[in-house]
């Protein structure tokens, strides 16, 4: 997890491991806490390690509460953008918002906290969901000489997705780690993100060494 080839250094991506996703949260995905065991060994293994968070404000444009007549899940505008409208969920200083109680969030080295702005959503650790403005992780990650990510977290196809394909465009050699994702997989929309992220040049890994 830290050198490859003894050349590349590898920085660790643990996508939104929050209560809000985790069996119990508002936007629960099926057997999300069952990937915090080898999150944490895969933190422990990892030279850089960077967490990622929502952090909604309370009325954030995703939110289908934020947009009358809409329901969650429903397609919906959020600053321009057509996505899915959810439920509320890791809003900024709620229980829900707080990593997993059991993830080793103290082991990180960066914690980015995403979707903080009201009108805009941000599904990549990299990018808003304009996919223009930056959250600066590219920049830090740089400047520590990485050049590839290996990403494990929630949800699959949605954030952690959205995620490898923002570092494959910015160079980066990048793995996602399925055995420490897991998915929403609404209305196939797990088939077409592993097709998405197959044809970006993602690696899919069914299997993860630990040595």
């Amino acid at each position: 997890m830290v050198l490859i080839g003894c050349s590349v250094l590898e920085a660790l991506l643990v996508v939104d491991v929050q209560n809000d996703f985790c069996p119990g949260g508002s936007l629960a995905v099926h057997e999300g806490a069952l990937i915090v065991p080898l999150a944490n060994r895969l933190l422990e293994r990892s030279a850089i390690r960077v967490l990622t968070a929502d952090w909604h404000p309370p009325s954030h444009a995703s939110f289908a509460a934020s947009q009358p007549g809409t329901a969650p899940f429903e397609q919906g505008a959020v600053g321009g953008i057509i996505q899915t409208l959810w439920p509320v969920h890791c809003v900024q200083g709620s229980h829900g918002a707080e990593f997993h109680p059991q993830l080793a969030s103290n082991l990180a080295d960066l914690i980015l906290r995403k979707g903080i702005r009201p009108e805009l959503d941000s599904y990549s650790a990299f990018y808003e969901n304009d996919r223009q403005t930056s959250t600066g992780l590219d920049g830090y990650l740089r400047g520590r000489g990485v050049d590839a990510v290996a990403i494990v977290g929630l949800a699959l196809d949605h954030c952690v997705a959205w995620s490898s394909e923002d570092a494959v465009r910015l160079g980066y050699r990048t793995r996602v780690l399925l055995p420490g994702c897991r998915a929403i997989n609404r209305g196939g929309s797990l088939e077409r993100a592993m097709a998405s992220m197959r044809q970006a040049g993602v690696a899919l890994e069914t299997s993860v060494e630990l040595g």
